[in-house]
């Protein structure tokens, strides 16, 4: 019985110990349990031994002394458990909200979590427990925080990744079959025929009257947009037109064509204000690479397209033709007027020899000078051309990044790919490139530009300084030294800048901040390794690093050998960097106010932000965002901090 005895109060000591550990719920990550707590298994296999242990009648249980009893003492309340347990429902529940896709659903939880740690009493704050918990909690949210960043970077990069092709207007028209005519408009557009004076032979005829209705109704929105858009290149077409000694009328083929839009894209691969194909791209000059896509450009094309139009017109003496042999080519053209002997377009037409689209082309186009050559009659006097689309144009020999192009002018990279529409990238090629910059601003840009090395221009930026940074916050923004900023502007590294200072900033081949290269292209184009190609010269030459190069093709050395092509994703215009609404205020200089009573606030760190600027802007002390955050050691874009309350 004495073994008994002993064997009972050793277990009932055990099961004593194993219940004090279950006074809290298991947290996600492993916190470190009290020293003087069993570990779950013991206490689990002390309930199975207990099980085991027959139950005695009561006449049978053994005599005990009150000296021999000894009670199991009471769990006492564990406050860091039971904190930790609270903390990790609310972090977990954020978890799976943002798992799920529910952003917003997880925030609340996230900020119920930190507010019960912050909240917290001294003892526990104290205990060795919570810091870990603390951290635990800070790191997985700043995780979840900055792969919310790259989505909506991700999402932003996908609209922004390739030029947005418009569809060209010509391929709506021609839908349209036997579009009805109007007696009374026929009638009307024939009176008006005879007072409109122009240097293209205009008829009138039922599939002219019928395109004439078309674009009075449902095509009058297509009509009006090229109308409008007509007014940036009008004179430049017109003049050139003339050079080429072809029919300043001419012009309404491009309206027709692509409502005068440079990024129009037609469904057979057409693209520009001519809608040129590529291989007849090539036989007039226009050039096309990775970089460039000359029929893109409104000046080189106009003058390529005068000079193909004014060939065909030479080979067929019939401007009608020449047009329908623009649209379906020469050949087609020519293999039509053997066959029935006529060289009329309209006999060709009757005849049914002809394309369907190049039967509809031909009226589009008479329809649409018509109407646009009698604004009054049609109800389009009141459409208002957009300003001409002027430029200063600069030869250069170098690459040249449009967003250093940009802070040399303060401008936007936006305003420049307007007026450089055949740039398919962000980057000039090398050699050769007509740069087109807002007019008046070549002599400012000549001297900015000069400041930076011409082997940097595709890495080096300005920036016009904000309020609150220093050399040291713009450095990690830009993932440079602030040595080098302070070297490249002759200045000591301990000076302060001043708001609205421009710095150049020099960075590394490959060391862009996110914000500078998160964008490539959705497309995957193709390389052809050429020649006395190198790894370096050809992430030269597109502009992406040679690492990115590598893990995209999954190169493991730096030779090119064995490779025939490379996939590449071109480098193509960022997203504007989403800002909260802290941010945002920030950005405009006004104050915010630290959180009042006891409740603290998350801020999520924005590009250029420093310490003292978010202090000073939530108007506490660095030293008070320290402590909150003490295991922040360097401050990055898209960290979250806990912003105390104000004392």
């Amino acid at each position: 019985m004495k073994i008994k005895h002993s064997f009972s109060l050793m277990l009932l000591l055990t099961i004593g110990a194993g219940l004090g550990c279950q006074s809290g719920k298991k947290p996600i990550s492993a916190v470190p349990p009290p020293s003087q707590t069993p570990p779950p298994a013991r206490a689990q296999k002390a309930q199975t031994a207990q099980q085991s242990i027959p139950k005695l009648p009561v006449s049978q249980k053994p005599a005990t002394s009150s000296a021999q009893i000894v009670k199991p003492p009471e769990p006492k309340p564990d406050p860091v458990a039971e904190l930790i347990s609270k903390v990790e429902n609310e972090y977990q529940a954020g978890e799976n909200e943002f798992a799920a896709g529910h952003k917003d659903a997880a925030k609340p939880h996230f900020d119920r979590a930190f507010n019960l740690l912050m909240g917290a009493p001294a003892d526990v704050r104290g205990d060795r427990r919570y810091q870990p918990e603390f951290d635990r909690v800070l790191a997985g949210v700043n995780k979840l925080e900055l792969k919310a960043l790259e989505q909506q970077d991700d999402s932003a990069a996908d609209n922004a990744a390739e030029q947005q092709a418009e569809p060209a207007p010509i391929d709506e028209a021609n839908e349209v079959n036997d579009y009805p005519v109007d007696p009374n408009m026929k009638a009307k557009a024939a009176a008006d025929l005879k007072a409109t004076h122009s240097d293209l032979p205009l008829m009138m005829t039922d599939q002219v009257a019928g395109y004439i209705n078309y674009f009075s109704g449902r095509g009058r929105g297509t009509l009006e947009h090229g109308l409008e858009r007509s007014g940036r290149y009008r004179e430049m077409i017109e003049r050139i037109l003339k050079e080429e000694g072809v029919p300043q009328d001419l012009i309404y083929l491009a309206q027709a064509e692509s409502g005068f839009h440079p990024y129009a894209v037609s469904r057979v691969g057409a693209r520009g204000i001519w809608q040129f194909m590529g291989s007849r791209a090539r036989g007039y000059d226009l050039h096309r690479d990775t970089f460039v896509d000359e029929r893109q450009d409104p000046e080189k094309s106009t003058r390529a397209a005068a000079r193909h139009l004014k060939d065909l017109y030479n080979q067929f003496g019939d401007w009608y033709l020449a047009m329908a042999a623009y649209n379906s080519g020469p050949g087609t053209i020519q293999s039509a007027v053997k066959r029935t002997g006529y060289a009329d377009f309209w006999e060709l037409y009757r005849r049914g020899v002809l394309p369907k689209e190049t039967r509809n082309y031909v009226p589009i186009i008479v329809a649409e000078t018509i109407m646009a050559k009698n604004p009054s009659q049609y109800g389009l006097d009141s459409v208002t051309p957009e300003p001409e689309m002027a430029y200063d144009t600069v030869k250069i020999t170098y690459p040249v990044d449009l967003r250093l192009v940009a802070g040399c002018l303060d401008v936007s990279p936006t305003q420049l790919q307007e007026l450089n529409p055949s740039l398919l990238r962000m980057v000039t090629p090398k050699g050769r490139f007509d740069l087109h910059l807002p007019v008046g601003t070549t002599e400012k840009y000549q001297s900015a530009i000069a400041s930076i090395p011409p082997d940097m221009r595709v890495w080096w930026r300005y920036h016009t300084v904000s309020p609150g940074e220093t050399i040291m916050s713009l450095a990690r923004s830009y993932h440079t030294t602030g040595h080098a900023i302070a070297e490249a502007n002759q200045l000591e590294l301990e000076t302060s800048v001043d708001a609205g200072a421009k710095l150049v900033i020099p960075i590394a081949p490959g060391k862009h901040s996110a914000g500078d290269v998160q964008t490539y292209a959705k497309r995957l184009t193709v390389y052809h390794i050429r020649k006395n190609d190198t790894l370096q010269s050809v992430a030269d030459n597109l502009g992406i690093t040679p690492t990115t190069i590598k893990r995209w093709n999954r190169i493991k050395g730096d030779s090119l050998k064995g490779h025939r092509v490379l996939y590449v994703h071109l480098p193509v215009s960022p997203a504007a960097p989403n800002e909260t609404s802290t941010a945002a205020k920030a950005r405009k200089g006004r104050s915010l106010r630290a959180p009042n009573g006891s409740q603290p606030v998350r801020h999520t760190v924005q590009r250029g932000e420093t310490l003292y600027s978010i202090a000073t802007n939530y108007r506490i002390s660095v030293e008070a965002i320290k402590q909150t955050n003490s295991h922040v050691a360097t401050l990055r874009p898209g960290m979250v901090l806990v912003i105390p309350p104000a004392q």
